[in-house]
């Protein structure tokens, strides 16, 4: 074998074996560490001018909402969210209170952040040492005597949302009712939904995903999860956030909240879609029935309208999310 052979046989090998490395799995385990690092190399903060307090959901403009309302064609609507939940239970530690004041009067009362209720969270629902998405960073005290937040609160989201949904169903990828507890979901994962659906992402879009938490509870009943020593979830795992990051997705969404328990970054992908990139966030939505409505239709995208409560200096709102096809 000639030297010039050999050295082009080589050659190619090293272009393999740096492709290769090139492509490591992007399931490969996120140490804290390297979490840390992205939250100074992989934030949104200021990317729509220091006094944004909206975030990923610039993305939504007149154009993506007349995008969004041309994906109906049937007129057929299903709601996404979980009936509210008045019976105490393991995964639902403050139920919401309802209370019947006269024949045509009553009360409702809800702590609707967790893993019971589903809920929008606002840009000031969770922060990293005191400081909010886009450096908000207010004084604990004085957010207590206003009784809210001054900046990137739920009010800023009265004019509702209206945009394109897409349903990533990862139960129905791989041929299951739900995923077990404590089962990540990778970048590949979506993306060979995506590839199965014939779908691909575009700016604006309100990205919802299914573990299959409520089919699992309905069979199962009630069990631990969510933060709280012991629990377990399927989710998204902190993998992901590079993808996320480059997705420009508006919102994103989850039948709980945003990842996967348990995990050496507890809470990564929802805490970190809300401080560093500016994503609100759906947690606990019941996707079964759009789950059986796109299934049947064999459409999993269509025109998201939510519309939280116009709470002056709130951190997120309960919410009722509409798909319609």
């Amino acid at each position: 074998m000639s030297k010039k052979y050999a050295l082009g046989i080589f050659s190619i090998a090293m272009i393999a074996v740096v492709g290769v490395s090139a492509r490591a799995p992007q399931n490969a385990k996120v140490t804290p560490a390297q979490f840390e690092q992205w939250k100074k190399t992989l934030n949104n903060w200021g990317r729509w001018g220091k006094d944004d307090e909206i975030g990923t959901l610039n993305f939504i403009t007149p154009a993506k909402r007349k995008q969004a309302a041309a994906l109906v064609k049937e007129g057929f609507s299903v709601s996404l969210a979980s009936d509210a939940d008045t019976e105490k239970a393991i995964d639902n530690p403050q139920p919401y209170e309802h209370e019947m004041l006269a024949l045509g009067s009553d009360r409702i009362g809800v702590a609707f952040h967790g893993i019971a209720h589903t809920h929008i969270d606002s840009l000031a629902h969770i922060n990293y040492d005191g400081v909010f998405y886009n450096g908000y960073k207010p004084d604990p005290e004085e957010v207590k005597r206003a009784n809210g937040h001054a900046k990137n609160s739920i009010h800023n989201l009265k004019n509702g949302i209206l945009t394109r949904g897409i349903l990533i169903d990862i139960p129905q990828l791989k041929g299951v009712k739900y995923l077990e507890p404590g089962t990540p979901i990778y970048v590949e994962d979506i993306e060979a939904w995506l590839k199965k659906a014939g779908l691909k992402l575009s700016p604006g879009d309100a990205l919802f995903v299914r573990a299959g938490v409520w089919a699992r509870r309905k069979e199962s009943g009630p069990y631990l999860r969510g933060r709280t020593p012991g629990g377990k979830d399927a989710g998204l795992d902190a993998s992901v956030i590079p993808w996320l990051k480059k997705q420009d997705i508006a919102l994103l969404a989850s039948d709980h909240p945003q990842y996967v328990s348990p995990s050496d970054t507890p809470g990564a992908v929802h805490d970190f879609a809300l401080v560093s990139l500016g994503i609100h966030l759906i947690d606990n939505c019941d996707l079964e029935a759009l789950s059986e409505a796109a299934a049947a239709r064999k459409r999993w995208e269509f025109l998201l309208t939510a519309a939280p409560l116009p709470i002056k200096g709130g951190t997120g709102s309960p919410l009722n999310p509409i798909a319609t096809f």
